[in-house]
């Protein structure tokens, strides 16, 4: 039963996630955390890290985890070839019409019309990263995050590597949540 509740959750995604994983990210934890609860909110925000940090998009590098983390190794096998399976068929189909149908008006206006769809979704996503909340309704971004966060961004703009960055942020990470906890 889990596996069909995979099926179909990664199923949805992948046909209506448009625009890529950033776009995608507030599809996945609707369905992820509000829908199904197979994780919270920071489980998801975790998710979202990872994935970043790994090859590969977002949506599939998340599926993978989430399947995983809902029902094993048979779980990501299912939840990767369900949110795959829309963008193969589709492209596929968009391949061999695109074609035909690259001066049609018709088309033309569909393509158009989903671009502020997509940067609705985009924003959204970031939204829900920036602002989540627990179940008992508290932020689990701490001050520390934010600091974080700022101090990641401040690094970027000035043109700091991206792997440094990620193992700095590691680090400081280790370093705010993980040390404090071995003294205590």
């Amino acid at each position: 039963m889990i596996y069909l509740q995979l099926f179909i959750s990664y199923l949805k995604i992948g046909f209506f996630g448009f625009g890529g994983g950033y776009a995608m990210l507030s599809l996945i934890q609707n369905e992820i955390v509000v829908q199904n609860g197979w994780l919270t909110n920071a489980e998801f925000a975790d998710i979202v890290a990872i994935s970043q940090m790994t090859p590969g998009p977002i949506a599939i590098n998340s599926a993978t985890y989430v399947g995983y983390s809902v029902a094993g190794f048979w779980g990501s096998i299912v939840a990767t070839v369900s949110v795959c399976m829309p963008a193969l068929t589709i492209m596929t189909l968009i391949t061999r019409f695109f074609l035909l149908l690259k001066d049609n008006h018709l088309f033309k206006g569909i393509i158009s019309g989903m671009r502020p769809i997509v940067i609705g979704m985009i924003i959204s996503a970031a939204l829900l990263l920036l602002f989540p909340s627990s179940k008992e309704g508290a932020s689990f971004i701490d001050v520390w995050s934010w600091l974080l966060f700022l101090g990641a961004c401040y690094l970027s703009y000035r043109k700091v590597n991206p792997i440094l960055l990620i193992v700095l942020s590691a680090l400081a990470g280790i370093a705010i949540y993980y040390l404090p906890t071995l003294a205590v």
